[in-house]
């Protein structure tokens, strides 16, 4: 049976911690900068926001982005850049990705 890989409770809690951070009432605060920090936001974002195995419009992840920030145009930019959400050529809809 292979291993799964799994962080440590501390590492796990610190960047759930670090996460948190950049939310105030369930608004994201701002948006970092430094990459680290943004890939785990948007890991955050994808993974709370958008379900596997699903497709979504691009009005549907707008509306999902907006509940956490008013620019959702930037947080969906950000997400397909990072893979974290896939569309076509044509933009028709959004999946989930890594």
């Amino acid at each position: 049976m292979p291993e799964q890989q799994t962080l440590p409770p501390q590492r796990s809690a610190r960047r759930t911690h670090q996460v948190t951070a950049l939310f105030s009432h369930g608004r994201l605060v701002t948006v970092p900068r430094k990459q680290a920090r943004l890939e785990q936001l948007l890991t955050h974002l994808a993974e709370t926001l958008f379900e596997r195995d699903r497709s979504y419009t691009e009005r549907e992840v707008n509306e999902a982005l907006l509940t956490v920030h008013e620019d959702c145009s930037a947080l969906r930019r950000h997400l397909v850049v990072a893979g974290l959400l896939v569309r076509p050529r044509d933009g028709s809809s959004y999946r989930r990705g890594r």
